[in-house]
């Protein structure tokens, strides 16, 4: 197995999803923002702007790459040519981070816009697994496997997903990605306690977390139901269960997504801010700035 003892190196301090429109804020005062992520997806070109203005960024940011694309879950092998085009990115670009999501979005020649939830059995598990072993083998690097939103039960699921994703990355040596909003839109769709579920994450696995807002809404029955939507503020309520996590895991690297109806500057980076003071009373003295 690929040696994948490197552990991310993202400062544990907030980031933001980066936007182009947000270039030239945060080169001019990036505060309080310590590291930028981008989506995978969208520098997989040859050249242009978007390159040009991400090298730029990456001499003075650490920048993490989520990907969007991969379908790890999918039934069928990964594509061959994403994967290398998503090689080329990370090979030049060298980034402090590489994520993807537990899920699948390809189904034989289609691609679905859209990020779908799977049952998590031991054919699931053993499908997944492959996929990220794939993966970790291709980038030379140890990824982050990012928990999913979700608005169903699967009734042929026979692992819970802490369970589900405990073991792929014992069987991988891949680390987790917990995003705090999808905790809380997943157990509020299902009736289930968030606090619990953040109380038996494994913490130690995760190299990164990530924060942004939802959408409210009702279902048949008139029952909450809740979108993961990155189109607005963090919530209250996922602002508590995120004090609550870095309670329990301490300091992580904090990720704002804003990616739909994208907000000026200002309001994102107070957005940042507020996880800054969230993180600042747990920060092991001397982490990088």
């Amino acid at each position: 197995m690929l040696d994948r003892a490197a552990e991310n190196i993202l400062p544990p301090k907030p980031g933001v999803g980066y936007k182009p429109q947000h270039f030239s804020n945060i080169l001019a005062d990036p505060d309080p923002v310590s590291w930028l992520e981008i989506h995978a997806e969208n520098y997989m070109g040859d050249g242009g702007r978007p390159l040009a203005q991400l090298r730029h960024l990456a001499e003075r940011f650490p920048v993490s790459v989520h990907g969007v694309g991969l379908s790890i879950g999918g039934e069928g092998p990964l594509d061959r040519d994403h994967l290398d085009r998503l090689r080329n990115l990370v090979s030049w670009l060298d980034p402090a981070s590489f994520s993807e999501h537990l899920a699948w979005s390809t189904h034989d020649a289609e691609f679905l816009n859209d990020l779908l939830p799977l049952p998590y059995t031991e054919r699931t598990l053993a499908r997944v697994v492959s996929h990220i072993d794939q993966v970790q083998e291709t980038l030379g690097r140890r990824m982050l496997l990012e928990n999913p939103s979700v608005y169903v039960e699967f009734a042929q699921s026979s692992l819970d997903e802490i369970a589900f994703l405990t073991e792929i990355a014992r069987r991988t040596g891949c680390g987790l990605l917990l995003d705090v909003n999808n905790v809380y839109v997943s157990c509020v769709n299902r009736r289930q306690d968030p606090q619990d579920y953040i109380r038996r994450f494994p913490h130690a696995l995760v190299g990164e977390i990530h924060l942004g807002g939802h959408d409210e809404d009702r279902d048949d029955t008139g029952q909450p139901l809740l979108i993961d939507a990155h189109g607005s503020e963090v919530v209250d309520p996922v602002w508590q269960l995120y004090a609550r996590t870095i309670d329990f895991g301490g300091a992580k690297p904090t990720l704002i997504e804003w990616d739909n109806d994208v907000p000026d500057w200002p309001i994102l980076a107070a957005e940042a801010a507020r996880a800054a003071g969230i993180l600042a009373p747990v920060i092991p003295a001397g982490a990088p700035a």
